[in-house]
């Protein structure tokens, strides 16, 4: 990503890496501050992997309605407007699933614990209709049996919240990568924000990939060959196709997407992945920027993304 006078901070939060980019040094230091503050009540508020998260206590409740945070609140109503938009492919509803399928716990201790074990019996999730959200009280409720995660939504979120409160707050250029959910906000520094897209965020920077330039809103991307495991002598992945309740299967191993806000890239990369053949068309009809990798490498752009290898403006 750009250098030169940019601040740059790197962390670890929600079992992934988190870049931070300021274009005023001064800034730095307050730009850190407001993001942990930020990234902590998020993680409170929606952490399936936290007993004392609102979530857990949502998915615990039985389906009695819970009070909930503001916070929460805006984390719900994010994870719904995706299902509403994709049609159900983006479906909040996907907790049980992703448990059955040895994920229910950080990332980075799922391989491990999931060695020698088989799925259990899974099915199609519940369905985001079952997910309940009356913004008068601010309170929310599931039905049948319905258990959320909101991994589809909330980073993508909160990378759209903490560079929106850190440009407002401090009045400069800020970039927040999330495990490679990018939102910018604030004025670019010259030339835009240069982002490496890939198969995975870490990797290094003469990874198979391409470069491109953003000035405003977010760019993400979601793929089948990150936060993989095996379950039963067989790989298995984290997005999950509703439908059936199993990680899906597609012709498209990478699918990066930029849009208005990070929220409404992550949607759009998570459904494409799931729509597989018929995601390119759904992409151009929506206007939407993508970059559509197959398991061979070959590629497929849509909607003005720039040409394969040359840097452009992709936002």
């Amino acid at each position: 990503m750009s250098a030169g006078t940019i601040s740059r901070d790197t962390f670890e939060v929600f079992g992934t890496t988190a870049v931070l980019l300021v274009t005023s040094p001064q800034a730095a230091h307050r730009a850190r501050a407001i993001a942990d503050e930020l990234l902590a009540d998020i993680d409170l508020a929606g952490s399936r992997f936290r007993s004392d998260s609102e979530l857990s206590r949502l998915n615990e409740a039985g389906g009695e309605p819970v009070e909930i945070s503001p916070t929460f609140a805006d984390l719900l109503a994010a994870a719904l407007r995706a299902a509403r938009l994709t049609g159900g492919d983006v479906d909040p509803t996907c907790g049980s699933a992703l448990t059955a399928f040895g994920y229910d716990r950080d990332f980075a201790d799922v391989p491990a614990a999931a060695h020698g074990k088989r799925v259990s019996t899974v099915g199609p999730v519940p369905g985001w209709r079952c997910v309940h959200l009356d913004p008068g009280t601010r309170r929310a409720w599931l039905e049948h049996g319905a258990k959320l995660d909101l991994g589809a939504t909330a980073k993508a979120w909160a990378a759209d919240r903490c560079a929106e409160r850190i440009a407002g707050t401090l009045g400069c250029g800020v970039l927040v990568s999330l495990g490679g959910d990018v939102a910018v906000a604030g004025p670019p520094p010259p030339g835009g924000w240069q982002v490496r897209v890939t198969d995975d965020h870490s990797a290094p920077s003469w990874a198979a990939g391409q470069t491109v330039t953003i000035t405003s809103g977010g760019l993400a991307t979601s793929s089948t060959t990150v936060r993989t495991w095996t379950l039963g002598g067989q790989p298995v992945h984290h997005i999950i196709n509703p439908a059936t309740g199993t990680p899906a299967v597609s012709c498209w191993r990478t699918v990066s997407v930029a849009a208005g806000t990070c929220t409404d890239a992550n949607t759009a990369s998570t459904a494409a992945i799931i729509r597989g053949a018929a995601a390119p068309g759904w992409l151009h009809d929506l206007g939407l920027p993508a970059r559509l990798v197959r398991h061979d490498g070959s590629t497929v752009t849509t909607a003005g993304w720039p040409g394969s290898g040359d840097p452009g403006d992709a936002a």
